[in-house]
């Protein structure tokens, strides 16, 4: 009997495991400074799922991304959300990011942004809030490709902002 409750217990207790769904909340931003060109190109990866989540609830609730249809206006709201949630200061001076547009792939949205005529870098803050004001549980993970310098950093709802001094 108690090889029994063994063999039932060991069947049972993985079907518990996959009935408790955990999601993650993440995205990732790519930040690289092109100093030939004088640019900063960002790249900043969001779960399509959770974007679309966010832009229905503070712009259109019928909204769907990834269905090739009204992408203009979608662009709209990527662009509004984006410009809204992400500030950069260089060199201790606030600069204008530029959304340049957006590309899917798999369940991922690349939303590709940019910043002109960029001299020099001697320090760098970024400020990502992005879906923090959907998810409390959201992490930015932000990369960076600065001045040949790969620097990494994670921001939490608590901690949003980033700064590396060159």
């Amino acid at each position: 009997m108690n090889t029994l409750k063994k063999a039932v217990l060991l069947l049972i207790l993985p079907l518990f495991a996959f009935t408790v769904a955990h999601k993650y909340y993440v995205s990732v931003t790519q930040i690289d400074y092109v100093e030939e060109q004088e640019t900063v190109q960002i790249i900043t990866r969001i779960f399509i799922d959770d974007f679309e989540n966010v832009l229905r609830q503070r712009y259109d609730e019928s909204l769907v991304l990834n269905d090739n249809r009204d992408e203009d206006e979608i662009d709209k709201y990527i662009e509004k959300y984006l410009t809204s949630r992400i500030q950069i200061k260089i060199n201790n001076q606030p600069v204008t990011i530029s959304y340049l547009g957006k590309k899917y792939t798999d369940d991922i949205a690349n939303c590709y942004i940019e910043i002109t005529n960029v001299k020099s870098i001697k320090s760098f803050e970024v400020k990502n809030e992005v879906l923090f004001d959907v998810f409390p549980d959201q992490k930015n993970i932000v990369r960076t490709n600065i001045n040949s310098k790969n620097k990494s950093f994670i921001l939490i709802t608590e901690d949003d902002k980033g700064l590396l001094k060159f």
